[in-house]
C-alpha cells in the first residue's frame, strides 16, 4: 500500500498539439517556459503530430528550465531496446530534463498499429509486453548489459549508454484507466496518469486513486498523480466547443473541469490535492493562457 502526501507539490505540464514549422514548434515551447509551466509533453501518433523525440529534442534545445515528455508512448510501436537508447540519449541532450510516459496503447488504436503492420490483441496481452518493457527499461537505463529471453521480448548483450555516460534517472510516467493498469501504475511509475473520462465523478475518481495507492511498492515512497484538464473556466479544446458546458461541467464535480476566477481555481486544486493527491495537472495548449494565472498562484507550493 502507499499513499500520495496532500502536501506533494504542484506541478504543471502543457500537452503540445499540431505546430506546422519548426518556428511554430520552437515558439510554442518557449511560450510554454515564459507562461511558467514545469514540463512539455505530446502524444505518441502516426498518422497526426510530429514524431515525438526528434520533436522533444527540438524543445529542449530552446528552452532552459522546461522538462519534456512524452504523453504517452504507445508500447507496442517499439522495442523496449529502443525506447530505452531514445530516452538515454534526450535525457542527456537535454540536460537530464526528459520524462518517460508509456501506455499499454490507446484502446481505439487498432488502425495506427495496422499502418506499423503490427496485430492488436486483447488488452491482457497489451499490459503484459509494458510491464515487461518497463523492467527492461529501467535496467537499461540504469547502465545494465541485458540478456533476457522473456514471453515477450528478447535482447542479447543490450546495453544503451555509450562509454563514459552515467546512468541515467529518467522519470517513468504509466498512464491507465483500468483497475490493473493503475495498480501497475502505482507499483512501476514515479507519476501515475489517471486515464479516466474528464466528466468523472469524485467516487470515479476516488476508485482509480485507490487502486494506485493498493500497488505494492518496491522502491517505497508513492505514486505522484496526475489529471489533464479538458476545461478551465470557459475555455475547451476546439473539438468539443458547443458539446459541452464548461459551467455546468465543472458544477457538476466533472474532474477534468475547473471553473471561476484563477484564485477561485487555485482553491479547487489544493482541494482535490488534499482530497485525493493529485497534484500534477496538466493542459492542452489550446488551454495553456487561460490556466496561466493559476499557474503562477500555486507553483512551487
Amino acid at each position: 500500500m502507499n499513499t500520495t502526501p496532500a502536501n506533494t507539490p504542484f506541478r504543471f505540464g502543457v500537452v503540445a498539439g499540431q505546430a506546422p514549422t519548426g518556428a511554430a514548434w520552437s515558439d510554442l515551447a518557449r511560450r510554454v517556459e515564459s507562461a511558467g509551466y514545469d514540463t512539455f509533453v505530446m502524444p505518441d501518433n502516426v498518422s497526426f503530430g510530429h514524431a515525438v523525440f526528434p520533436a522533444l529534442a527540438a524543445a529542449a534545445a530552446v528552452t532552459t528550465r522546461l522538462h519534456v515528455g512524452t504523453y504517452v508512448l504507445a508500447n507496442d510501436f517499439r522495442h523496449p531496446v529502443q525506447v530505452a537508447k531514445e530516452s538515454a540519449t534526450l535525457s542527456v541532450l537535454s540536460g537530464g530534463r526528459f520524462e518517460l510516459g508509456l501506455g499499454a496503447g490507446r484502446p481505439d488504436a487498432a488502425r495506427e498499429n495496422a499502418m506499423l503492420g503490427l496485430g492488436f490483441e486483447r488488452p491482457g496481452a497489451r499490459v503484459d509486453r509494458l510491464v515487461e518493457s518497463i523492467g527492461l527499461i529501467k535496467r537499461l537505463l540504469a547502465g545494465e548489459t541485458v540478456t533476457v529471453d522473456g514471453p515477450h521480448y528478447r535482447a542479447t548483450e543490450a546495453t544503451v549508454l555509450p562509454y563514459g555516460i552515467p546512468p541515467q534517472q529518467v522519470p517513468v510516467l504509466v498512464a491507465g484507466g483500468g483497475p490493473r493498469m493503475l495498480r501497475i501504475a502505482g507499483e512501476h511509475a514515479d507519476t501515475a496518469a489517471l486515464g479516466i473520462p474528464f466528466v468523472a465523478e469524485e467516487p470515479i475518481v476516488r476508485a482509480a486513486v485507490d487502486h494506485v495507492r493498493s500497488a505494492d511498492r518496491p522502491t517505497g515512497g508513492s505514486a505522484e498523480l496526475n489529471l489533464n484538464l479538458m476545461a478551465v473556466g470557459d475555455v475547451v479544446p476546439r473539438y468539443l466547443a458547443g458539446r459541452i458546458d464548461p459551467a455546468a461541467l465543472a458544477a457538476s464535480g466533472a474532474i477534468g473541469a475547473v471553473h471561476g476566477s484563477p484564485e477561485e481555481i487555485a482553491d479547487q486544486l489544493r482541494e482535490r490535492r488534499d482530497r485525493l493527491g493529485i497534484s500534477y495537472v496538466l493542459v492542452g495548449d489550446e488551454l495553456m493562457d487561460a490556466f496561466a494565472p493559476v499557474v503562477r498562484l500555486l507553483s512551487g507550493s
